[in-house]
């Protein structure tokens, strides 16, 4: 009776139980009945809208199987989950997802690691399958945090540890596929899911042994490398999570790897942080790049308060970075990048005399550790702004010249500058090196078309300041920057250190002809050249490097830039330096006297072989082999040398051992030179930056007399012979202090003239004009009347005589006129 009554029961129970139930053997370890799986999967086929009362079973048998731990029972479940899975793609299919889904996660919940491996398989089968339809309200917060807690599993058992990790990466990667492909599901990509995968990503990746074999674009390791190595296979779906990334959720992505990075401690030492995003610039869209490099410098504003090393390895990163943006778009982010570089290169200048003050009592270890680790910080910015700016378009780069140049502190120009007044002088001039070693690395390797647009006006001006002269190095960096900018022909190198080159074609110089644009800058700005060549070889501080910048500089000069013209200015500029060294107005060193005659030699020889004149190559050539017998410490190759006897004067030395002016002309007038200007010495052009400038300038030199001030200059006669008294001999007595009361008037006047404005001085003279207009009227008295004929002339009445044929002329006065 009893069994009976049971096959009555099982035959009234629903067809779907039925058949779900006909799949389970009686011994779990049989397995899937297969041919009552295929009978349930085409009853389900059949009939798609039994899916979901399918799949309610299936769900509530298999959570009574885990409750009652028959594992076995559960395998075939979610076997039979998954082939249901493969073949049922109709609309019906949602809501038997919905008791999939619930079954995944009650594997996941379960303490076993055998389940969490399979409910982590069975939803990755199931991501990979592609819905005909978005399910709008279906969220993976759950999962999201279930595979990130066992990406960081700690089981006791290394191999169950492993296992699980793999598990929980392959379940974040199911989860990003079958999310970021729905643009209308955008949940994951919010920032409590990112805070959650991308920690657990990088939490694995860092267990890579070898780091440096995965930079550069997206390797290919095998599917076993990939199943085994959690390393490999979070950087793959790292990798993937990041290519997936769109403009709007890309920062999303990133922020999670600085919030890693500071918890972890990172970046000291920073090489896991520059795999990390040579990994995420590698795997970004290419026009997306500048929303990393904003990312990094904004974490850099963030941390300015940090050690040295971490914000040094910020900058590293941001090194790395730029480097692979560069080679792409990096959008509006270029002057954004120069300018937060600028601005900490500032702060850690700061930093570092903040600490040297506030340390000058303690310990000499601590503070130059501090300063040690505030220059690494500095190079680091240094490093990445010239590597940043050699590796944009021409375009960009002239624009960054310009960016850079306009933020050195320079006496007597606008605000835009780096603000160094609470640095005082020492700081100032470590912000100006540091700034032109950028602008250094920025101009190499530049070729610009023409020499007007490598050094335009508004960049010359500032580079060739006056106040850029006060250092040695500081000249030495401007003398190299202008190598970089003036060398198109790359001959920098075939003319490194100063000597006498034997014969300058086995150099095998490269030049062109002269064009139109270049001679015009030699025209406008030629001068600007000379001059600094010029006030820099009168440094007291030079020393040997100083000197071979220089002969660098008019060699280059005359590779790329001279015509004849410019010729004979070189040629007076070296006379001019030769007749420095011999004056010595300047009071210099003896070194550099002698470095002031070999770097002339030097140049001469140069420039006498490259015009190709063979009476100019003659005269230098004879001078040369005298100083080398009775003279070799004008010759670069002895005085630069460690010893060197030095002489005591240069005034007694032979007119053999110098260069010449009227030999020079005579050859190169026989060669069709035009000559006439190399008998005016020359002279350095005077600037509005020399009265600005804390050196003493040249003007000072240049006696003006000149009277500009009102009033009545005639003096009444006096007696020829005057009556020797008392008072007489007194004003004889003062005569001293007469002199000393005129020499401070004509100081007073050429101050007024250097620093008074241009409207004033012109309003003294026009008032002195109507004076003098006022007094010569009144003297004539004139009286004009009309001609009688028209012949041009007429009579003037002036005083007491009469004048007639007067030819018609005009007085310059103003409201005068005399015919």
């Amino acid at each position: 009776l009893f069994a009976g009554v049971c096959c009555c029961c099982a035959a009234l129970r629903p067809r779907y139980k039925r058949l779900v139930d006909n799949i389970f053997p009686e011994d779990p370890k049989d397995g899937l009945v297969k041919a009552d799986m295929e009978k349930l999967t085409f009853y389900a086929v059949s009939a798609p809208e039994k899916l979901d009362r399918i799949g309610a079973y299936l769900a509530e048998r298999l959570s009574r199987d885990v409750v009652r731990h028959r594992y076995g029972y559960v395998l075939i479940a979610m076997e039979a989950l998954d082939q249901l899975l493969m073949a049922c793609h109709s609309q019906s299919i949602k809501p038997f997802v919905e008791s999939f889904l619930h079954m995944v996660a009650k594997l996941l919940e379960s303490g076993e690691p055998k389940l969490q491996v399979l409910g982590t398989n069975s939803f990755v089968k199931f991501a990979n399958i592609e819905e005909d339809t978005p399910s709008y309200h279906r969220r993976y917060d759950f999962f999201v945090s279930r595979f990130s807690a066992m990406c960081h599993s700690c089981d006791h058992d290394p191999e169950v540890q492993t296992e699980i990790r793999i598990a929980g990466i392959r379940g974040i990667q199911g989860v990003v596929r079958k999310t970021v492909n729905d643009e209308l599901r955008a949940t994951i990509w919010e920032p409590q899911h990112m805070d959650k995968i991308v920690p657990s990503l990088l939490f694995n990746m860092q267990k890579i042994e070898d780091i440096d074999s995965r930079i550069g674009p997206p390797s290919s390791p095998t599917g076993g490398e990939k199943e085994e190595n959690p390393a490999l296979l979070a950087e793959n779906c790292f990798r993937e999570l990041l290519g997936r990334a769109t403009y709007g959720n890309m920062n999303n992505a990133v922020r999670p790897v600085f919030a890693h990075l500071d918890h972890h401690r990172l970046w000291d030492p920073n090489e896991f942080a520059v795999s990390c995003f040579k990994i995420i610039m590698y795997s970004i869209q290419a026009q997306y790049s500048h929303h990393v490099i904003q990312e990094i410098l904004g974490h850099l504003d963030v941390r300015k308060r940090d050690s040295p090393r971490v914000r040094a390895g910020i900058i590293q990163v941001l090194l790395e970075a730029v480097a692979i943006a560069a080679k792409g778009s990096i959008g509006p982010t270029v002057l954004e990048v120069f300018n937060t570089l600028l601005k900490h290169l500032r702060i850690s200048v700061d930093f570092e005399l903040g600490d040297r003050r506030s340390s000058a009592g303690s310990a000499t270890f601590s503070t130059s550790s501090k300063e040690s680790d505030e220059r690494i910080v500095q190079n680091a910015i240094i490093q990445t702004i010239g590597f940043f700016g050699s590796n944009l378009p021409d375009y960009q780069r002239s624009e960054i010249m310009m960016f850079i140049m306009g933020k050195v502190p320079v006496l007597g120009t606008t605000s835009q500058s780096l603000d160094t007044s609470h640095l005082g002088d020492l700081g100032t001039r470590r912000i100006q090196i540091m700034l032109l070693r950028s602008l250094l690395m920025v101009t190499s390797g530049y070729k610009a078309s023409t020499i007007t647009n490598a050094l335009p006006p508004l960049f010359l001006d500032p580079l060739l300041s006056p106040s850029l002269m006060e250092d040695s190095e500081l000249r030495q960096l401007v003398l190299e920057i202008l190598h970089n900018l003036i060398d198109r022909h790359d001959n920098r190198a075939k003319l490194r250190g100063i000597r006498i080159i034997p014969d300058v074609s086995d150099l095998k110089i490269k030049r062109d002809k002269i064009s139109r644009q270049d001679v015009s800058f030699m025209k406008k700005h030629g001068q600007q050249l000379y001059r600094h060549i010029y006030l820099g070889c009168k440094e007291e501080d030079n020393v040997q490097k100083n000197f071979e910048l220089l002969f660098t500089s008019l060699a280059l000069t005359t590779i790329e830039l001279a015509n004849e013209e410019v010729v004979i200015d070189l040629v007076r500029l070296a006379v001019a330096l030769q007749d420095v060294a011999i004056i010595n107005e300047d009071n210099l060193p003896m070194f550099n006297r002698c470095g002031i005659m070999a770097l002339v030699a030097a140049y001469l020889n140069f420039l006498s072989q490259m015009i190709a004149v063979p009476a100019f190559c003659q005269h230098v050539s004879k001078v040369i082999e005298t100083r080398s017998v009775e003279a070799s410490y004008f010759l670069p190759e002895t005085i630069f040398k460690d010893k060197c006897n030095l002489p005591k004067s240069l005034e007694k030395h032979e007119k053999d051992l110098f260069f010449l002016t009227n030999k020079i002309a005579e050859s190169l007038g026989g060669s069709g030179y035009s000559v006439e200007r190399l008998s005016v010495p020359y002279v350095p052009q005077v600037t509005d930056e020399d009265r600005l400038s804390r050196r003493k300038s040249i003007v000072d030199t240049v006696s003006i007399q000149v009277d500009i001030l009102p009033g009545n200059n005639t003096e009444d006669k006096v007696d020829n012979t005057e009556e020797i008294t008392f008072e007489a001999l007194k004003k004889a007595i003062d005569n001293n202090g007469l002199e000393e009361q005129e020499k401070e008037k004509r100081r007073l006047v050429i101050e007024k003239f250097q620093k008074a404005p241009f409207e004033e001085i012109a309003a003294q003279c026009e008032t002195k004009a109507n004076l003098l207009h006022d007094r010569l009227a009144q003297i004539l008295e004139l009286t004009i009347r009309p001609p009688p004929s028209p012949s041009g002339t007429m009579t003037i009445t002036a005083g007491h005589a009469h004048y007639q044929s007067v030819p018609v002329y005009e007085m310059k006065f103003p409201d005068l006129c005399v015919y």
